[in-house]
């Protein structure tokens, strides 16, 4: 069994501790914990780990955010994936911070990562795990609070946050999307 794992975020030092970017964050961790690391390959830079049986793909795609359809199209195709084994994992400004929600599939809620997928797929019928960033920002000025570092307290509860993360997408692969929905989506 094959999974998909795609982190949304951008490329650049300049992104690199952005809230956009904590579906690389969460996967960076991930790799990190298992001693493995990614190698820059077509559309994103890939890793891959197994853990009781099930083959882990680990997707940071290369295209930004708002192109990220393309790169886990590609990865879906080539790695010989059902799309019932994908999980995207976002930033999401209408979770307050550090909410997890995990879903079977759903509306963009105006990501642009999502929209992107969501229009190369040809559908929404794929999992995402959305990562609660909060709103705290004045009228206008969205992007620049998505685009924008954590704040000290919110990086101090990032670790714990991410840990989640982690045991989410292994028990996505082990134990399946409703009982990880289940175990999860109230914690």
């Amino acid at each position: 069994m094959k999974y998909l794992i795609a982190g949304l975020g951008n490329m650049g030092d300049e992104y690199h501790n952005t809230r956009h970017n904590i579906g690389f964050r969460i996967l960076d961790t991930l790799a990190d914990a298992f001693n493995i690391t990614f190698m820059d390959k077509r559309y994103g830079f890939v890793s891959e780990y197994n853990h009781k049986g099930r083959k882990f793909l680990l997707l940071k795609p290369n295209t930004y955010v708002n192109l990220s359809g393309r790169s886990v199209n590609y990865w879906l195709q080539k790695a010989s994936i059902p799309l019932e084994n994908l999980l995207v994992i976002i930033d999401d400004i209408a979770l307050p911070f550090g909410t997890l929600r995990l879903r079977p599939c759903g509306g963009d809620g105006g990501h642009n990562g999502l929209i992107n997928i969501s229009q190369t797929l040809g559908h929404q019928q794929y999992a995402r795990l959305r990562f609660g960033i909060g709103n705290d920002y004045p009228e206008g000025f969205q992007v620049d609070y998505v685009l924008g570092t954590w704040s000290e307290e919110e990086e101090k509860k990032l670790p714990e946050r991410i840990a989640v993360c982690h045991d989410i997408i292994r028990s996505f692969g082990l134990a399946g999307l409703e009982k990880t929905m289940n175990e999860f989506n109230n914690r």
